[in-house]
């Protein structure tokens, strides 16, 4: 792929992002917000007894709120216990006071205590059923070779590259090291892959520490998007929709204008490097 036709790819695929993002949440978006909005973030304590009863749960919620959800607990599934404060109702006796009149009256005043926990039960979502919960929207479209490519541009540039069961994240970077969900489609994987990239390439040492969380993300996604946009996936709203999460915006893409141009033509370049030497070796 030559230089300029990267060039091109990268600003065409700048600007769909940020028209996307000036266009605000999706409706996708805001109704998976919605709904995530309805469980809890439970104590370090609970998620220790949600693991040690079950180790693969994702989603855990009480009965009501799975059936407000559209989705009712499974005949025979065991609860899983947490513990959820008890609220008691306590009068608490200030003693005598004297009012305007010099009068004295009893400012006994009931409040509410927290006093102790209680046993509950909640339930993850594979021990429910009924209707599917909003959720993000995904990469699509046919990457081809174009997985394997990128999956050597990592390799090449000494980063190690695995792929596990993350479960609740698509991938993570750690210096030096790419990890990626090995349940997510070869779409997912190419486009979480770029992200991954571009947070080894911009966001380790120095930078890290001179940048924000939102910043970090934008331009990652925002690397992602271009690389994948220019290699024929359809990511433009799983990639608003994410920058968004973080509370990145249209202003936030522009401030990371010149990083995430350089570091999404790098990207496109290096693997049109490889798929150049592939055409060439089938060519001798």
């Amino acid at each position: 792929m030559k230089r300029d036709e990267a060039i091109k790819l990268v600003q065409s695929g700048f600007e769909q992002l940020e028209s996307a993002l000036q266009n605000g949440k999706s409706d996708q978006l805001k109704a998976y917000l919605s709904t995530m909005a309805r469980f809890h973030n439970y104590s370090f304590r609970n998620l220790v007894m949600i693991w040690s009863q079950r180790e693969d749960a994702t989603k855990v919620a009480g009965f009501r709120t799975w059936q407000k959800l559209g989705r009712n607990v499974k005949k025979g599934e065991k609860g899983i216990a947490i513990f959820a404060p008890m609220r008691f109702k306590v009068k608490a006796k200030a003693g005598a006071e004297t009012d305007s009149n010099n009068n004295q009256q009893d400012s006994s005043t009931d409040s509410n205590s927290m006093i102790g926990f209680k046993v509950v039960h909640v339930f993850d979502i594979s021990q429910t059923e009924g209707d599917s919960l909003p959720d993000f929207a995904l990469v699509t479209g046919d990457v081809g070779t174009n997985l394997e490519r990128i999956q050597q541009v990592v390799v090449q540039n000494g980063i190690e590259l695995e792929f596990e069961n993350l479960g609740s994240a698509n991938g993570y970077s750690a210096g030096g090291k790419i990890v990626i969900d090995e349940s997510l489609s070869d779409a997912e994987k190419f486009q979480t892959i770029a992200h991954e990239l571009a947070h080894e390439r911009l966001h380790q040492g120095v930078r890290r520490s001179e940048t924000t969380k939102k910043v970090r993300e934008t331009e990652a996604e925002a690397v992602g998007f271009i690389v994948s946009q220019a290699f024929g996936l359809d990511s433009v709203t799983h990639c608003s929709d994410y920058i968004q999460l973080y509370d990145g915006n249209a202003e936030t893409l522009r401030e990371s204008l010149e990083q995430i141009q350089k570091t999404a033509q790098w990207i496109i370049e290096s693997v049109g490097a490889i798929e150049s030497e592939a055409s060439e070796a089938e060519a001798v």
